[in-house]
């Protein structure tokens, strides 16, 4: 008669095939992919434990998502409505229920879903191209309830500060969110650049600049340089980019660890606030649009 195996405990021993290590449940070929990701997001001392959980599971929705989303609105636009959206911020986009503007700030949902709208295909083309190669492994690492509140926040703050600083003009793409995975990203490798290997930290920095300074002269551009548009603000860079150089530089710093429980996360959230407050104050009472 056979015996059953026990282990120490009395227990059946359970057969070798079915154990299972989470962190192995990507195919072997993305286990270089997540080596390469740990190194460009990550400081060397955390590397370790991000590639012992690293796993597909769950991928990075949330990028996916709001990118999809927008390029759905940019391709709405641009093929059902007038033609000259492809290359610049037509009367159908100046329209539209989701672009912020000045004199329909009680709709208060556009402080968000402008992030949706984009002045042209060179406009959601860079803002695409920024937040996938930079926000997919972002989340890959950090995953989506962390990348989504770093983006978000950076959108609000991009429409607050610009009803704030701009009050008289309409704002539209998601520069703000995008800014925002810029600026916690670009403070964790200034943080740690030596830990990030110094080469890859100077080709990191002037990638990201080189990408800044051709966004935000577009942007400039836009602003001061187009006729017979309706003019579009830049401030949204520089707020979402404060933004994620404070909250999202918290946010991605804590990887392994709970950020809620770090101070400096509420000093950024109490800062955070403090400005949301200011700016709502600011459009009830003393905006040069309510006249």
């Amino acid at each position: 008669m056979e015996l059953e195996r026990m282990n120490p405990e009395g227990a059946p021993e359970e057969p070798e095939e079915e154990k299972t290590d989470d962190g192995k449940s990507c195919p072997a070929c993305m286990g270089r992919f997540h080596e390469t990701v740990s190194k460009w997001m990550l400081p060397e001392d955390t590397r370790g434990t991000y590639l012992e959980r690293a796993n597909c599971i769950p991928p990075p929705i949330f990028i996916l998502a709001i990118s999809l989303a927008e390029l759905t609105t940019f391709i709405y636009y641009a093929v059902w409505k007038p033609q000259e959206q492809w290359i610049t911020l037509d009367s159908s986009i100046w329209d539209s229920p989701f672009t912020y503007r000045p004199d329909k700030r009680e709709e208060a949902w556009r402080f968000l879903s402008y992030m949706l709208v984009h002045a042209g295909v060179e406009h959601i083309l860079g803002n695409l191209f920024l937040q996938l190669i930079l926000g997919i492994p972002l989340e890959l690492v950090h995953k989506g309830l962390r990348v989504g509140l770093v983006y978000i926040a950076g959108v609000i703050a991009g429409s607050l500060a610009s009803s704030v600083c701009d009050p008289r003009h309409a704002l539209v793409g998601a520069s703000g969110g995008v800014y925002a995975l810029i600026g916690g990203y670009f403070m964790n490798v200034i943080v740690n650049f030596r830990e990030m290997i110094p080469l890859f930290g100077v080709a990191r920095l002037l990638f990201i600049l080189l990408i800044i300074g051709t966004d935000i002269g577009f942007a400039l551009y836009r602003r001061f340089a187009t006729a017979d548009v309706p003019i579009v603000s830049f401030v949204a860079h520089i707020a979402g980019g404060l933004a994620g150089m404070s909250m999202g530089y918290v946010i991605f710093n804590d990887f392994d660890k709970n950020f809620i429980k770090d101070p400096r996360f509420w000093v950024s959230v109490i800062a955070y606030l403090v400005f949301v407050v200011f700016a709502v104050f600011f459009n009830v009472f003393f905006s040069p649009a309510n006249q």
